[in-house]
C-alpha cells in the first residue's frame, strides 16, 4: 500500500481496490472509508508511520455501503474507538439489518465487475463484518471538529445513501464512488443502482468550486479540479 500526501492535512492510502483517506484534524484525525475486509492492519500501520496513535482517530466516515468502503470499519472501530458516520439510507446495509440493493450493470460494467470479483476471490479476503452507524448523515449536514466547514451532500445513484464531503474553504471534494478518475479525466463511477440518479449526482458535484478532488478509485486531481469536472461527460461513461 502506498501513502500519498495530497494536501498538508490529507493523505491517500492507495489500495488495489478502494483507496482510504486520512484527514488530520485539530485534535486527531478522521478516516474516509476503510477498504476491503482485512485492510485494518495496513491502515493502522500507515497511521503509525504518519505519527498517529489508533485512539487519535475520532471519526470514520463511510461514503457508502459497498465492500471496498466499509469492509474494515468494524476492525478499525475495535482498534480506535472512533464513531462511524454514514448516509442514512445506507445505514441499514452497513449495520447488516437490510439487504444491500444490487447494482444494475451495463454490458461493459458486467465484464469489469467479473474481473474485480475474481480478483477479490483470489485475494481470499476475511468475511465481511457489519458495524454500527453512530451518526446517520443527511443532505445539508455539517461535520464537527475538522477545523473548517465540511458539508455533507446526499448523492444517490451509486447506492441509495451515497454521500460526498465538500470542504469549500480549502476547495476539497470527497465524492465517494460517484466520481472516479482515469488518465486525468473525471468519469462516472461504475456499478450504480440507478444510473440516471448517479449522473444527476455527478452533475451536482461538478457544479461546485473544487480545487482538489480526492477519489476512492484513481488518482486525485490536485489542481483546478472544477475545470476537469465541468468538461466531463458522465452520460458517455461505462455505456
Amino acid at each position: 500500500m502506498e501513502i500519498a500526501r495530497i494536501t498538508p492535512t490529507i493523505w491517500q492510502f492507495r489500495f488495489p481496490v478502494g483507496h482510504v483517506h486520512l484527514i488530520r484534524l485539530p485534535d486527531g484525525c478522521a478516516l474516509i472509508d476503510t477498504g476491503v475486509p482485512g485492510s485494518a492492519p495496513a491502515i493502522l500501520d500507515a497511521l503509525d508511520r504518519l505519527g498517529h496513535r489508533p485512539e487519535e482517530v475520532r471519526q470514520i466516515v463511510l461514503t457508502h455501503s459497498h465492500l471496498d468502503h466499509m469492509g474494515s470499519a468494524a476492525d478499525l472501530v475495535a482498534a480506535t474507538g472512533a464513531r462511524v458516520l454514514a448516509g442514512a439510507p445506507d445505514a441499514p446495509f452497513i449495520r447488516g439489518t437490510a439487504p444491500e440493493p444490487a447494482p444494475v450493470h451495463t454490458a461493459t460494467e458486467y465484464v469489469l465487475h467479473k474481473q474485480i470479483t475474481a480478483g477479490l476471490a483470489d485475494a481470499d479476503l476475511p468475511p465481511l463484518k457489519h458495524v454500527a452507524v453512530d451518526i446517520e448523515l443527511s443532505d445539508g449536514d455539517t461535520l464537527d471538529g475538522w477545523g473548517e466547514p465540511v458539508h455533507v451532500l446526499h448523492v444517490p445513484g451509486h447506492t441509495p445513501g451515497s454521500i460526498a464531503l465538500h470542504l469549500p474553504s480549502s476547495g476539497v471534494l470527497f465524492p465517494g464512488d460517484n466520481i472516479a478518475t482515469e488518465d486525468g479525466r473525471a468519469i462516472l463511477g461504475p456499478f450504480n443502482v440507478d444510473r440516471r440518479r448517479a449522473i444527476a449526482s455527478f452533475r451536482r458535484l461538478a457544479a461546485l468550486d473544487v480545487e482538489t478532488l480526492c477519489v476512492p478509485h484513481g488518482l486525485p486531481l490536485t489542481e483546478n479540479a472544477s475545470a476537469v469536472l465541468r468538461t466531463a461527460a458522465p452520460e458517455n461513461d461505462w455505456v
